[in-house]
């Protein structure tokens, strides 16, 4: 089942005496438990695919299609909705609050969903301590390294038990071996039956995926198949 479809998407920006094409006629499905890299240049358009995916931007024109529903032309506060239930987001730079401890930034996303303070709580502890980072809880951003913070960004991501998780240049600001225990981490998250999606510039990072998705100029230059990730 296709969890994502893309039909005939374009994306354009009025931008100056010319209109920017950052998306032109893109076409995607991303069926449910797949694990997608979308890699590109910068100006591919990538990053503007992954905000309509992330219901963060909406189609200028075309069809998106989640979930088998039809949120093309819904309200932002309906698109909020949407995101908060059903896409945790992981970022290059973490975007952790730096005032908060690790299980205060994880507890934050369940205090929006009007879950109640203790079993916020409970979820959030858990979910640190399935991350390896059940002595880190009450620390804070500043007193982790790379690694523990992306732990902490991700377990923020899924505590809300997300369909789709999306990641943007995630191992950016992390050393190899680091890196290497992020990719870990989203080969256990997609064999647990989340639909991971990577976006990145970077071969190596993307090469773990199952799927690659090459985007040029707005539009979709290669789809590849790539088997069980490694």
């Amino acid at each position: 089942m296709n969890v994502i479809a893309l039909q005939d998407v374009w994306r354009v920006y009025d931008q100056g005496a010319e209109p920017v094409l950052a998306l032109q006629g893109l076409n995607l499905e991303i069926a449910e438990g797949e694990y997608v890299a979308i890699m590109g240049a910068s100006g591919s358009g990538k990053s503007t695919l992954m905000n309509i995916i992330g219901c963060l931007d909406k189609p200028t024109s075309g069809k998106y299609v989640l979930d088998g529903e039809d949120i093309t032309t819904r309200e932002d506060d309906e698109l909020a909705e949407i995101r908060n239930a059903t896409i945790g987001f992981v970022f290059q730079q973490f975007n952790l609050l730096a005032s908060m401890t690790a299980l205060e930034n994880v507890m934050l996303p369940l205090a929006y969903a009007g879950i109640d303070l203790e079993q916020r709580r409970v979820r959030a502890e858990l979910v640190l301590s399935e991350l390896g980072l059940e002595n880190r809880m009450n620390h804070r951003p500043n007193q982790l390294s790379g690694g523990q913070q992306q732990r902490v960004a991700i377990a923020r991501a899924i505590v809300n038990k997300p369909r789709i998780l999306l990641a943007d240049e995630p191992t950016g600001a992390l050393d190899s071996s680091t890196s290497q225990e992020i990719i870990s981490l989203f080969n256990r998250l997609v064999d647990e039956g989340i639909t991971v999606i990577l976006v990145t510039h970077d071969g190596e990072t993307a090469s773990h995926a199952r799927r690659i998705v090459k985007v040029r100029d707005g539009k979709i230059l290669e789809d590849l198949l790539i088997g069980s990730a490694s």
